[in-house]
């Protein structure tokens, strides 16, 4: 599996559920989120735009993603939120297309546009670098069963590590009847919802 292929078996509407341990303070905190992604290929506007906004030639791209994210954590302040939309192209290395850069439309820790890079591991799993200037992010995503997603991430910032995320994503069936998705919706409402790191 390449990076884009792992991006396309994401498409469709996912629900995470979230634990962020926050690592100086020997503290957990929970939460959750739905995650839209929306598959977009090598042609689309949106990867050309991210492309340029980037400097980089569309041509090279082979696609990426569109997604968007709703969600809480436990220890929000009132009024906070998390919600969003970013735009993810992929740039391949022109030597293995299991790796490469990815670019993106928006930070998850600095809302500007940012580049980090990609690579597929032995296990087909995506893994993600992103440096800041006050901090790196490492993410892990793979598969368990084509509905069920899981997802590590560590960040490092001001010379230690800060916080250590497992989410556990789970796909939304859009097939279910109107009665479960009340069902499911009440359910949201009783618990927080997250995404720092949006899909």
């Amino acid at each position: 599996m390449d990076a884009m292929k792992f991006f396309q078996h994401s498409a469709g509407k996912w629900r995470s559920q979230r634990t962020t341990h926050h690592l100086p303070f020997r503290r957990a905190e929970t939460g959750g989120s739905e995650i839209l992604v929306e598959s977009l290929g090598a042609d689309d506007p949106k990867i050309i735009e991210i492309c340029q906004m980037h400097d980089v030639d569309p041509n090279l791209a082979v696609g990426g993603a569109f997604v968007s994210w709703d969600g809480a954590m436990a220890w929000d302040k009132e009024g906070e939120d998390h919600k969003g939309t970013t735009v993810f192209s992929l740039i391949p290395d022109s030597d293995n297309p299991r790796k490469g850069k990815l670019l993106r439309e928006r930070g998850y820790a600095e809302i500007v546009p940012v580049a980090g890079h990609y690579e597929m591991d032995e296990e087909d799993g995506l893994n993600l670098i992103t440096d800041y200037e006050t901090m790196s992010i490492v993410e892990r995503f793979w598969f368990v069963t084509p509905n069920l997603r899981l997802r590590s991430s560590t960040v490092k910032r001001f010379g230690g590590f800060n916080t250590a995320t497992f989410c556990i994503e789970s796909r939304i069936d859009e097939t279910s009847s109107d009665e479960n998705s009340t069902a499911t919706a009440d359910s949201l409402k009783e618990q927080p919802t997250f995404a720092i790191s949006g899909w």
